[in-house]
């Protein structure tokens, strides 16, 4: 068993981790004091346009080329567009919902303005803001403390016998649905792939209750189910609207959270290496770019419906590490 003594001193601890992952929010919200260090120009963009939130921007990954929306050169769509010689805009930004897709954030123009008829690839990794998963999570660390052997995380958001986080997550689903539908309508020949998110928590349930990762023990299961369901709907959206699912998270089991520095792809509430808390570090990364690589080449250049170009990765176990797929015919159609 994962878990680790939940005595009191781990209950004066959580206090730290909620603090922590506070003060991550705060950064990845508070976008319009600094001004940004580089602007893509959104004028005749052509190519591949990646959209999202902070896990495709990768707040804190070496190295930040855009202090606003906190984007990393190291971040997934830098790394697929550098393997395939693409012509990258990335607008992607931490902080960032659907509404940001059609309207500003902060200094940030509204991301759908990146797209032109022109965009042959895009790439949207969103929805996690919409229902307010990172909030959730501190939310979660900060009940820790009365119930640590318990799930009081699961309690809290199932009072009354609806689960508030699923519903979040239904109530979601029409936005991405219209983020979807315009998009296709600004890039009518692009490929789209929705992006899911990796793995944050132990696949089999396990937890690893600690100052760094201050969640109940019966709570790491509610919280990694909670993340499978997001994953369905950006599933099922992308199938209703044509466009590609990348499922990021079947790879990147064994390299949550609770895992040792150097085999986690998914930061603590308290990041040893460069990555905000609860966020994919520089491995994560490379790992969401195979995927959406692997994605694409095994979907091709033909237009197809997209229940026959949904993709699932490989685990791990059963596959060698691979580079990101030389992908650029998509972009040469």
């Amino acid at each position: 068993m994962k878990q680790t003594d939940v005595r009191p001193s781990v209950r004066r601890r959580t206090a730290l981790g909620a603090a922590l992952l506070g003060g991550a929010l705060s950064l990845t919200t508070g976008l319009g004091a600094v001004q940004a260090e580089a602007r893509p120009a959104h004028h005749g963009a052509t190519g591949y346009v990646a959209l999202g939130d902070s896990y495709a921007s990768a707040p804190a990954v070496p190295q930040q080329t855009d202090a606003d929306c906190q984007r990393s050169s190291g971040n997934y769509p830098s790394l697929l567009a550098a393997a395939k010689h693409a012509r990258l805009t990335d607008v992607s930004c931490a902080g960032a919902t659907t509404a940001q897709l059609t309207a500003a954030q902060g200094t940030a123009p509204a991301q759908l303005d990146a797209l032109t008829r022109g965009t042959r690839l895009v790439t949207l990794t969103i929805g996690g803001n919409d229902i307010g998963f990172s909030s959730d999570i501190a939310t979660c660390a900060g009940l820790t403390a009365g119930d640590p052997a318990g799930s009081p995380c699961r309690t809290h958001f199932t009072t009354g016998g609806t689960d508030q986080l699923a519903q979040r997550i239904a109530q979601t689903g029409p936005k991405i649905a219209q983020a979807l539908r315009g998009i296709r309508q600004r890039a009518p020949h692009a490929r789209i792939a929705v992006v899911g998110y990796p793995d944050l928590f132990p696949e089999d349930g396990v937890g690893c209750t600690s100052a760094a990762v201050p969640f109940a023990a019966g709570d790491f299961a509610y919280l990694r189910d909670t993340e499978k369901k997001l994953n369905a709907m950006l599933r099922t959206e992308a199938r209703r609207h044509g466009a590609v699912y990348v499922d990021t998270y079947a790879p990147s089991i064994g390299h949550d959270m609770c895992q040792p520095s150097g085999r986690r792809w998914i930061e603590t509430l308290a990041p040893e290496t460069p990555a905000a808390p609860a966020h994919p570090n520089a491995a994560g990364e490379q790992a969401m770019a195979r995927a959406v690589g692997r994605a694409l080449d095994r979907c091709g250049a033909r237009r197809r419906r997209a229940g026959h170009c949904a993709y699932s990765a490989p685990h791990p176990a059963r596959t060698a590490p691979a580079k990101p797929p030389a992908i650029r015919h998509l972009l040469d159609r």
